[in-house]
């Protein structure tokens, strides 16, 4: 078990659940705008760290 490409899969997943929790209240209206954003950019960061972290991790068995 790599500790690195489970904790990228979990930043890959928050990213994730992030941006589609943005999705949705931007798409319900919602009028709190500056934490839509914050969670949003969150999403997007941690997104693509998870990415990243994914892509440059080796498979050793």
């Amino acid at each position: 078990m790599n500790i690195k490409r489970i904790f990228a899969t979990i930043l890959t997943v928050l990213g994730i659940a992030g941006l589609i929790y943005t999705g949705y209240q931007l798409i319900n209206k919602n009028t709190s705008y500056t934490t839509l954003g914050v969670i949003g950019v969150l999403g997007l960061i941690f997104f693509i760290a998870g990415i990243g972290l994914v892509k440059n991790t080796k498979d050793e068995s």
